[in-house]
């Protein structure tokens, strides 16, 4: 009788077990309670770079000029622009040689690359905002195997961080401009690039080996200090980034309207790791306090989370126009799945400090 009423036991608990997806990982419990976070974006000029690791509250600052270029450390060989610098790239035509590229034959392709509303002809010198850098047909373009096929490009390297006087409420993207260079970009080895870079009208350019680094999605280069700088943390280290960001012109209302713009006050999310966010709306009259603290683990809808979108946040938890001028936006949060995996519901709570941009705070915690 024992041996079948342990029998019995043994087919239930096989049953019981049958029953659940053999792919589906147990909801991970993130190893925090919850936060309340300043990022250091650094005032209204928001000359800083904050990117932040939800399940340890961590975060890295650098200045946005730090870096220029991006080198993809993965499988494939692409290169991206500082996007927080009005950075843009375009091909010079019927040129082989960078030491012989010279102010008259970049005259014509200067009066093109730069960021504009609402000028379509822009978007083809900039990277794929959503941030499908793997397969962008903009920017610069997949580095060739073959160095013959990698071109010469004419880079405008944007514009340095405002230091002038901004008004309370205002926030400036730009001061003066950061110049021209002209930069080829070949492969080096199975593991790196060379880039080539000079001035226009240098007759003698400078080079540089960037080693991918598997540990990290990107590798960051500044022609300016001439050198491989550290930005964004290693691969699963950052969930969402502050930054000022280079998208489409879009309106108030969110419809393309052609062209570039350069947007602050931005949130990315770190797509490269699998992370995913979606907006909850809070319906008119329903207590926005209520909502929030009332969302469970149980409520969230994984059908809408965003991965595929590096801006599924971006400038929509707050708004610069209207009679009320800049403001975060009470009648919205979001969910977010970071790069482990882990839930959580995240609201913005400011975004200025004694009536100045460039000071945002948002709390969150884990669901």
């Amino acid at each position: 009788m024992k041996n079948i009423k342990r029998l019995i036991f043994f087919i239930l608990a096989l049953s019981i077990q049958a029953c659940f997806p053999a792919d589906e990982d147990p909801v991970k419990v993130a190893p925090i309670s919850g936060a309340i976070l300043s990022p250091q974006v650094g005032g209204a000029a928001q000359p800083n770079q904050v990117w932040i690791k939800l399940s340890d509250s961590t975060k890295s600052v650098n200045k946005r000029t730090d870096w220029d270029l991006a080198f993809y450390s993965g499988d494939e060989y692409r290169v991206i622009l500082n996007f927080s610098v009005m950075m843009g790239a375009g091909k010079i035509q019927n040129v082989t040689d960078i030491d012989a590229v010279k102010m008259s034959d970049v005259e014509d392709l200067m009066n093109k690359i730069y960021i504009a509303p609402q000028e379509p002809d822009t978007e083809k010198y900039i990277d794929d905002p959503a941030g499908h850098y793997l397969s962008q047909k903009t920017g610069i373009q997949e580095i060739k195997e073959n160095n013959e096929e990698n071109p010469i490009y004419l880079i405008n390297m944007g514009r340095d961080i405002y230091t002038g006087t901004i008004l309370p409420g205002s926030s400036i993207s730009g001061g003066e401009s950061r110049g021209w260079k002209k930069i080829q970009i070949v492969r080096n080895g199975n593991n790196g690039y060379k880039i080539k870079y000079a001035n226009i009208g240098e007759t003698d350019h400078k080079e540089f080996i960037i080693t991918k680094d598997a540990d990290y999605h990107f590798q960051f280069f500044s022609m300016t200090s001439e050198k491989t700088v550290s930005i964004q943390p290693k691969k699963k280290n950052w969930d969402i980034a502050f930054t000022i960001f280079t998208n489409y012109g879009y309106d108030t209302s969110g419809v393309f309207q052609g062209g570039t713009y350069i947007y602050n006050d931005f949130v990315l999310i770190n797509i490269f790791s699998n992370v995913g966010a979606y907006q909850v709306n809070i319906p008119n009259g329903q207590n926005q306090n209520d909502i929030y603290n009332q969302f469970k683990l149980n409520d969230v809808d994984v059908s809408k989370f965003i991965f595929n979108d590096q801006r599924a946040i971006g400038d929509h938890w707050r708004t610069v126009t209207g009679n009320n001028g800049a403001q975060v936006f009470a009648d919205r949060f979001y969910v977010i799945k970071d790069a482990n995996g882990f839930f959580f519901k995240l609201r913005f709570s400011k975004m200025m400090k004694d009536g100045i941009r460039g000071h945002p705070e948002f709390e969150y915690e884990p669901l």
